[in-house]
């Protein structure tokens, strides 16, 4: 699937390169928008880190909005923080409690106290009642001075006249490294707090234990404990600081995802929107909404249809205008043809402008011709009205090109109201088109009608009530249509002031058009013929009136289906073009779309399993298990570190232990081992193929990922192990009791072990891409194994070590002696103990430090899950936009042809600016039915005509299936005419032969240029058949009267927001006079053409010489068929239905 494709994308740049700029294109298939370059460079502020490590975004507002999103996301693990300190709250209650006296009072009071404010700020946080400066700037603060305040005060407190150099060591390590993956501040502010935190606990606690043993402090065995204590503190920053780097990181890529989906987003709506303004511009909105319907069924839906879909629907009571340009012919002759063009691309923009204003829906443009309807598809009680004004305005705009040109041009209007099946036919180069017998009266009541008058019938002022002066028309004097059917025709007479009073009585006054639209000015103030430039654009003032009929047709119409409303962005819409120029504006809508999602997220927190953290859905489960993480190898890397400082400090505790040694090298090298393969798939060049395939396989797969962490810590925790009982060992006696005379060692300091243990659970929490099950399971292990040796193998050691540390300080020697039995304390209160022995103060604390790690772990469980979530939404979001751009894209390139349609969505085109594109050898095709008009009634039987269009929508179909023939790859429809069909070969660019990769016309033979005008012969021929096929399945008897010519043409765009192509030049002329002037069932080429296809092969009859309006006697020729089939360049043939095979 392509949503699957997303995740094996190359990482950005920002995971482990030193410098690298992301570019964020907004289409990756074309490259065409916006695009922002975001640069991460290597000069973060922080200089505890080394130079590759510091990452900070370019520009400097990006990476202010980063800050910004990373302390809020990490405001959550703000109250992990707070759970931590409550823990050790209740650790300090119970401890005291359970060897409750009066000393101990004040520590109880201390803790419960501290446990309050804990409660208090983690509901003040919780809930969001402190302001959101409050909880950013000072609430982080006051929660290290609480932390720190609470450690002191339990090692005041609660060691009063006995303290070690291993007092509280453990708790503030685990502060330490709490405060990195925890509080919501920038790096270098943590550091400092950290190291601050450290020094005065080093400072306090060597000072006061030098000040208790003046007498006898051992002043080497008393360097060391603070150096071992340095070294604890040491890992824990340096493991901390790691950790932090990678939750940036990770934060940092989640951003980034985020602000390219944004981005990318952007740009596609954009591009969609144009697209779909595109669209509506050729096709109503009831037609393309029902169009992208079908797009969305599957295929067997369609394949269950007996016919093509046909889009048609029945419109009664509406008014429909012709207009065509008289003296056309005297026009084209006095400017050349690429000024012709865009004069009537000027010419009808500005129709079209007053189409909008008038409520007309223009049908479609042939030739000079223009034509509209008003009623249709929202029905309008002034219909009538509004026609006549539009048909007024068009008088009066030709009149300025009477004026500029200096010739005798003008305006024929017609109109007539009736009823009208509009829709489209065929399934290529959709063109909305209206059939009905009403359509033919108003194109003959045009006909009919007198230059520079609108022309009118009976049904149309019937509803005009009495709204202009008419007089009587006359039509059938100059029409025999109009004669034959008795049709009553009038002519409009209206004055300016007249017509003035009748458009605001109507609400056609700028002030009452749709959205406040302004009214444009007089319709001939433009200037229409501009200056030339040499794209043939034409600047022109009036660009700007489009803008309303487009706000009021996406007003009109909120069910079509638009991108912009599956985005998810508040006010993307409205601020989208805006955003594209203005970082500060993108940054704004990053910022609410990160709001947004965070917010959106909190409502979908359960899909997963309450206890295992699982996805409900097994499939998201895997897609999430098989996740890859590039930060595993800095994972490891972390274990290497702990392992290395837990040597030092194990070595500086006890020197003279060789295991100490042997434990570290053995480990440290095989943590390298599990280290490099899992660096290998990260730095793949660095590697040789068949580790990085190993490490790629354990990133990639669950259970050998957890069983690869499961090792790291099993390694560690085997270490500790390992020296903790050859340390008893060397502690013993030969009696097994405890060496009385041992200076150092474990029996010393017995607490170092354990505080190595808090060093390995640290190591656990720094796994990634593992469960928080499976490091619960590792933390158990740890803390189980250090908890089995501490109260069972350790005992006589943390006897001996609490006997001679309370020895001599006002300690009763019976508590001291009672402390290796606290579990079966005397039954009266004097024997109770002064202190919990060591041996379980120090177990707790392992519970107490593994259940806040499991806390934190479920968060960032929890917080991984979160992101990976987005960043799947992020990618559905996209494909729905992809998607949504492709239905548009079909849609477009089906009404246009692909390289035009390019033309318009590449960039933003002015209103007036013009596409135009000179063939010299091109071949054009016009086939019709004839007797399908005998055919068509709108008889009731007949659905109102509807049937016999659905039947002309198979044959079109059928032609247009052919054009998916590799064969005629190179053909172009043009449009249809009622059942006419119409054809091009050769104006597809760079595609001007089929087969032949020549470019240059001058390097091409005859027979290779003209390759594409026998490919047309061969459509035509196909064509006969396939009607001929339908004949017999339909038992009808149609038949086609096909004409066609080759020579130059003038491919172009009328009207670049409406845009309508075509193709002019005497060579359409030509041919359509071929099509018109020829016999049913045969193929009419003048001599010209006629001599190129007989060197294909294709057979003729002379038909003769027969007059053609505006040339004179032509000869012309019947082709008849081909003898031998179609050959391609590469020596294959592809033999069609009408071709005669050599049987010999």
């Amino acid at each position: 699937m392509r949503r699957n494709q997303g995740f094996s994308d190359p990482e950005y740049s920002a995971e482990y390169s030193a410098e690298c700029s992301v570019s964020l294109p907004s289409d990756p298939d074309r490259g065409v928008g916006r695009t922002h370059e975001i640069s991460v460079r290597n000069s973060g502020s922080c200089l505890c880190l080394p130079r590759f490590m510091r990452l900070t975004f370019v520009p400097e507002s990006l990476e202010n909005l980063y800050q910004t999103y990373f302390k809020r996301q990490r405001h959550e693990t703000l109250l992990v923080l707070v759970i931590f300190a409550a823990l050790f709250d209740c650790y300090v209650v119970v401890m005291c409690a359970v060897v409750f006296s009066s000393d101990k009072l004040a520590a109880l009071v201390v803790a419960g106290v501290g446990l309050v404010l804990d409660v208090i700020l983690f509901l003040l946080c919780k809930k969001g009642l402190l302001p959101n400066r409050v909880t950013r700037k000072v609430v982080p603060y006051l929660l290290w001075l609480l932390i720190t305040a609470q450690v002191f005060s339990y090692l005041g407190l609660s060691f009063a006249h006995a303290h070690a150099a291993s007092d509280t060591v453990g708790w503030q390590a685990f502060f330490v490294f709490s405060f990195f993956i925890t509080l919501p501040l920038s790096l270098t502010p943590i550091v400092v707090i950290s190291a601050v935190s450290c020094v005065v606990h080093t400072l306090v606690l060597g000072v006061t234990v030098a000040q208790q043993h003046q007498d006898g402090l051992k002043g080497m065995q008393f360097l060391r404990e603070i150096l071992a204590n340095v070294f604890l503190y040491l890992c824990a920053i340096i493991v901390g600081i790691m950790s932090y780097y990678m939750a940036d990181r990770k934060h940092r890529k989640a951003f980034l995802e985020a602000r390219q989906s944004l981005e990318v987003k952007m740009n596609l709506e954009e591009q969609s929107q144009q697209q779909e303004n595109l669209m509506l511009s050729i096709l109503p909105k009831h037609v393309a909404d029902e169009m992208l319907k079908d797009m969305k069924k599957d295929e067997s839906q369609k394949d269950q249809q007996q016919f093509n879909t046909m889009y048609m629907y029945r419109h009664e009571n509406v008014s429909i205008l012709f207009a065509d340009i008289v003296g056309f012919t005297q026009l084209s002759s006095a400017c050349s043809a690429q000024e012709l063009v865009k004069l009537l691309n000027e010419l009808f923009a500005r129709f079209d402008k007053l189409a909008a204003k008038y409520h007309q829906l223009r049908i479609k443009i042939l030739g000079d011709c223009y034509y509209c309807i008003c009623g249709l598809p929202d029905y309008r009680e002034d219909h009538a009205v509004c026609s006549i004004l539009m048909g007024l305005a068009m008088v009066e705009a030709i009149s300025y090109v009477r004026e500029k040109t200096k010739t005798g041009v003008d305006m024929r209007v017609g109109v007539h109201t009736g009823t009208v099946l509009g829709g489209v036919l065929g399934q290529k180069r959709w063109q909305y088109d209206v059939w009905s017998t009403d359509v033919t009266v108003a194109n003959k009541m045009e006909a009919g009608g007198i230059p520079g008058r609108v022309h009118i019938s009976q049904s149309t002022l019937d509803c005009l009530k009495g709204e202009f002066d008419v007089e009587p028309g006359d039509g059938g004097s100059r029409c025999d249509y109009l004669d034959e059917k008795g049709i009553e025709t009038y002519l409009v007479i209206a004055s300016k002031p007249e017509v003035k009073k009748t458009a605001t009585q109507n609400g056609l006054n700028g002030s009452a058009l749709p959205n406040g639209a302004p009214t444009s000015s007089k319709p001939g103030s433009p200037a229409l013929i501009g200056t030339k430039e040499p794209n043939g654009s034409v600047h022109t003032n009036s660009s700007t009136s489009e803008e309303p009929e487009e706000q009021e047709g996406q007003a009109d119409n909120p069910s079509f289906p638009n991108p912009r409303r599956r985005l998810r962005l508040q006010d993307l819409a409205d601020r989208v073009v805006d955003a594209s120029e203005d970082e500060h504006e993108l940054n704004q809508l990053l910022n609410e779309a990160l709001l947004e999602r965070e917010s959106a997220q909190v409502v979908k927190k359960r899909n997963t399993f309450l206890l295992s953290m699982r996805f409900m859905d097994p499939e998201m489960e895997t897609r999430y298990s098989v996740e890859k993480e590039k930060q595993s190898g800095a994972a490891f890397s972390c274990s290497c570190v702990v392992l290395l400082c837990t040597a030092l400090v194990e070595i500086l505790i006890d020197p003279w232990l060789m295991t100490h040694y042997v434990t570290f090298v053995v480990g440290e090298v095989l943590l390298l081992i599990l280290t490099i393969c899992s660096l290998a798939a990260i730095f793949p060049r660095a590697f040789p193929k068949k580790l990085v395939a190993f490490s790629t396989w354990i990133d990639r797969t669950r259970w050998a990922r957890n069983t690869w962490a499961m090792l790291a810590i099993f390694i560690l925790v085997m270490a500790n192990t390992v020296d903790m009982l050859s340390c008893l060992q060397y502690s013993m006696g030969p009696n097994g009791t405890a060496g009385m005379a041992m200076q150092d060692g474990c029996m010393e300091n017995p607490k170092y072990y354990n505080y190595v243990a808090v060093l390995s659970l640290i190591a656990t929490i720094m796994l990634v891409q593992v469960s928080h099950m499976v490091k619960l399971t590792l933390m158990l292990l740890i803390t189980g194994a250090v908890a089995v040796i501490n109260i069972y193998a350790w005992r006589p050691i943390f006897d001996e070590y609490d006997r001679i540390r309370f020895q001599g300080h006002d300690f009763p020697m019976v508590a001291v002696e009672k402390m290796q039995i606290f579990s079966t304390p005397g039954l009266n209160g004097t024997d109770r103990p002064l202190l919990v022995p060591s041996k379980y103060s120090v177990t707790a604390m392992l519970f107490v430090m593994m259940l806040s790690f499991y806390c934190f772990s479920r968060h960032v469980e929890t917080l991984a899950r979160t992101l990976f979530l987005w960043k799947i939404e992020v990618h559905e979001q996209k494909e729905r936009v992809y998607e949504m751009r492709r239905w548009n894209e079909a849609l477009v390139t089906n009404m246009l042809p692909e390289h035009v349609a390019r033309h318009f969505l590449g960039s933003k085109k002015r209103d007036e600016e013009l596409y135009s594109q000179s063939y010299d050898e091109i071949g054009v095709m016009f086939a019709s039915l004839p007797n399908f008009a005998d055919f068509y009634t709108e008889e009731s039987i007949n659905n109102g005509g509807i049937e016999c269009l659905r039947f002309l929508n198979e044959i079109i179909s059928d032609f247009d299936s052919l054009l998916d023939n590799p064969k005629f790859r190179i053909i172009t429809k043009i449009k249809t005419i009622g059942s006419t069909y119409m054809a091009a070969s050769g104006v597809t660019p760079d595609v001007n032969t089929n087969g032949f990769t020549s470019s240059n016309k001058e390097e091409k033979s005859d027979k290779e240029r003209w390759q594409h005008l026998a490919d047309l012969a061969d459509f035509a021929l196909a064509m006969k058949d396939t009607l001929t096929n339908i004949n017999n399945q339909s038992f009808n008897n149609f038949m086609l009267r096909i004409g066609m010519n080759k020579g130059g043409v003038l491919a172009g765009v009328i009207g670049a927001r409406k845009p309508h192509y075509d193709i002019w030049g005497n060579t359409v002329n030509v041919a359509s006079r071929m099509e018109s002037t020829g016999v049913m069932g045969n193929i009419q080429v003048v001599e010209e053409t006629q001599a190129i296809l007989r060197e294909y092969g294709f057979r003729f009859v002379r038909r003769g010489p027969i007059f053609v309006k505006g040339k004179g006697e032509l000869l012309t020729f019947f082709l008849k068929g081909r003898e031998k089939p179609a050959t391609f360049p590469n020596g294959s043939s592809v033999t069609l239905p009408h071709q005669v095979l050599d049987s010999s």
